[in-house]
């Protein structure tokens, strides 16, 4: 089972009404959540770790979860409320307000989390969930406490305006980032991330250096570049759609890069150690593809497994 572990929310999206007054409708978000359903839709054994509130949002994400066949047995309960995040979206551009004080998903503390059963084989850590206290240091302290011998994958997703305290955060993230195997960054977290130098590559490098094997930076319309310890960069393409919004595209990119890699046999840390460049291109390829349908639809609404058959954006075998 891959473990997804991080915030689940409600996205606030705005809507006009019959009168033309703008409103905003709930959707289930949260990047973390969006990459367990983008696994779960691919038919990929996917699990989430979370703090889901009992009240009436907390019901409607975890029946969200239950209905893309992702496992919700390691969630923790309160009676919190759910955290709330409103859209705003300018030219298909996503920017967010959130409402998170005192939430079920960011007062989890260590204690509160699961010893995890064998069958998780791989983790997933990202999002707003590693930047607001006290969530945050407990899903470090899951990591450090469970990701030896698994296979572990970090997108930090960073918001500046969301960190409170800039050194703390960079403290956890550096731990957290020299205990992952694959982190995914997009160009601006990575210039926020190392703002010396003017080299992607070298940017990279650096990155690399602090543990991960496998780096991977998204560049929007512009495709993803990989960068693989002793080999060549492995760039793709991104797919060319008419593009809705780009709610989840990072996130469902991430899923389609999990799941190849899966499928691949390659997501364990002794498969990483094996993974060459024909496999990276084909898990990056199988993550722009997944993130093209998402982009042409409203909201996270990532492909299941499917809709690749029909897709015109790509080979199913990506």
């Amino acid at each position: 089972m891959i473990l997804c572990c991080g915030e689940a929310l409600i996205d606030m999206i705005p809507a006009p009404t019959q009168d033309g007054v703008e409103a905003y409708v709930p959707n289930c978000g949260g990047a973390v959540f969006n990459t367990a359903i983008a696994l779960g839709r691919l038919g990929i054994d996917t699990g989430m770790i979370t703090g889901l509130s009992t009240d009436l949002f907390g019901q409607k994400l975890r029946q969200a979860l239950h209905d893309s066949q992702v496992d919700t047995a390691l969630c923790v309960s309160s009676d919190r409320p759910s955290t709330l995040a409103f859209v705003q979206l300018r030219d298909g551009h996503a920017s967010y307000s959130f409402f998170d004080e005192n939430s079920a998903g960011r007062m989890l503390t260590p204690a509160d989390m699961p010893t995890l059963p064998d069958r998780v084989t791989a983790l997933y850590f990202g999002g707003i969930s590693l930047a607001c206290e006290p969530g945050a240091e407990a899903y470090a302290a899951l990591l450090e406490r469970e990701g030896e011998n698994r296979a572990v994958m970090l997108d930090p997703n960073i918001r500046p305006a969301f960190i409170r305290d800039p050194a703390s955060y960079r403290a956890r993230l550096d731990r957290m980032l020299r205990q992952a195997d694959i982190v995914k960054v997009s160009d601006e977290d990575l210039d926020w991330l190392i703002p010396e130098g003017t080299h992607e590559a070298d940017k990279a490098a650096q990155l690399q250096a602090r543990g991960p094997a496998l780096v991977i930076v998204t560049r929007g319309s512009a495709g993803a570049v990989g960068y693989l310890s002793g080999h060549d960069p492995v760039q793709v393409a991104a797919p060319r759609v008419t593009v809705v919004d780009t709610v989840g595209a990072g996130d469902t990119f991430n899923a389609g890069v999990l799941a190849s890699l899966w499928q691949q046999g390659h997501l364990t840390e002794s498969g990483l150690k094996t993974l060459r460049a024909q496999g990276l291109e084909r898990a990056l390829t199988l993550g722009a593809r997944v993130a093209a349908i998402n982009v042409s639809r409203s909201g996270a609404n990532p492909p299941w497994a499917a809709d690749l058959e029909a897709d015109s954006t790509g080979s199913s075998s990506a």
